[in-house]
């Protein structure tokens, strides 16, 4: 981890590694910037591609329009969908709206998603760990809703009920914090022994090495200041995890603007790490603000080795704009776009 001792009274920084962004994420984004530049603006974006306002705010600028529902996505136009995933009703609403798509959803979370698929086909019930209305969850839960239940927490689980308690299995949002998974998990194997786990751990390597970086500086931080925005379930769950570790004190922004010089009252150690759709100029800023403010000395604590990366999507490799057209003369069917026909 590097030297975590420090002088008497100096300032300093810790700085997390690995931090910001992961392989699903990236390839998201580049899978945007690609699609603008190959088919030109403007390129339709199915909810914000990753949930970082910096990023959303400068692919706009680039062309690309963010939009809630596909309904709003005129006909014959290219429309991506989220690193987070969508469920299979909205692919049929794309098709009935002749339009090309492009899937950026991330591939560990299709992996959930062919999860939740083949155990409903073996009639499981399936516990999905989650937060209600996160966008993962909506994503997985459209997969098999007729066998999904969600819980959102230990709390819930004295209220699930199953079919058959011997064909039970759960999955889980892959942004959740490790610890707080596993105590639900616990709480279910409790109320059900024959509870079956996925086949791979379903929580994310991102979100679980920037966790790990977090909680090997967090008792060394009186402040850790966690860069990402505040629908960005992994940024969240890293002030959690930095309180719980033994930070003194933690707070989540967006841009180095937003820190209160209050925070750094009385403080020694600062903690900087940033969430999975962060890129790293904005954590540069953070740097640059604080070493103005004295804390110059920055020590990098290294949690793990990332090399993942990810293929982006095939669609990039046709002419999607010829595809929409001919949606539109009637050539094909929406159903053909999405198979890549």
């Amino acid at each position: 981890m590097g030297d975590m001792t420090a002088t008497t009274g100096s300032r300093r920084v810790l700085l997390a590694a690995p931090r910001g962004y992961c392989a699903g994420v990236d390839r998201a984004v580049i899978a945007v910037e690609k699609a603008l530049e190959q088919y030109g603006a403007p390129v339709y974006v199915r909810h914000e591609i990753v949930h970082n306002k910096y990023v959303v705010q400068t692919l706009e600028r680039k062309g690309a329009v963010f939009v809630e529902q596909t309904s709003e996505v005129p006909e014959g136009s290219i429309v991506m969908f989220s690193a987070h995933g969508v469920a299979p009703t909205v692919h049929e609403e794309a098709a009935r709206g002749r339009l090309a798509t492009i899937d950026a959803t991330c591939p560990l979370v299709t992996k959930v998603h062919k999860e939740a698929v083949r155990y409903a086909n073996d009639d499981f019930d399936i516990l999905l760990i989650g937060h209600e209305g996160h966008e993962e969850v909506i994503g997985t839960s459209g997969e098999a809703p007729d066998h999904i239940t969600l819980v959102d927490g230990p709390e819930d689980v004295a209220k699930v009920e199953v079919r058959d308690p011997d064909k039970v299995v759960w999955l889980s949002q892959t942004t959740l914090s490790v610890d707080e998974t596993m105590e639900t998990v616990d709480a279910l194997k409790t109320k059900f022994p024959g509870l079956v786990s996925p086949p791979s751990d379903d929580i994310c390597y991102a979100t679980q090495n920037r966790q790990l970086a977090v909680k090997q500086m967090g008792a060394e931080s009186d402040l850790v200041i966690v860069v990402g925005s505040r629908n960005s379930s992994n940024s969240v769950r890293l002030v959690e995890v930095a309180k719980l570790a033994g930070a003194r004190d933690a707070h989540l922004v967006d841009f180095a603007s937003e820190i209160d010089e209050a925070w750094l009252e009385g403080v020694t150690t600062v903690g900087v790490t940033s969430g999975a759709s962060v890129p790293d100029v904005l954590v540069e800023e953070v740097l640059a603000y604080l070493s103005e403010r004295g804390y110059a000395d920055v020590e990098i604590v290294k949690a793990a080795e990332e090399s993942i990366t990810f293929s982006l999507p095939k669609e990039l490799r046709r002419d999607l704009r010829a595809e929409a057209a001919a949606l539109m003369k009637g050539e094909g069917t929406g159903e053909d776009a999405a198979a890549g026909k």
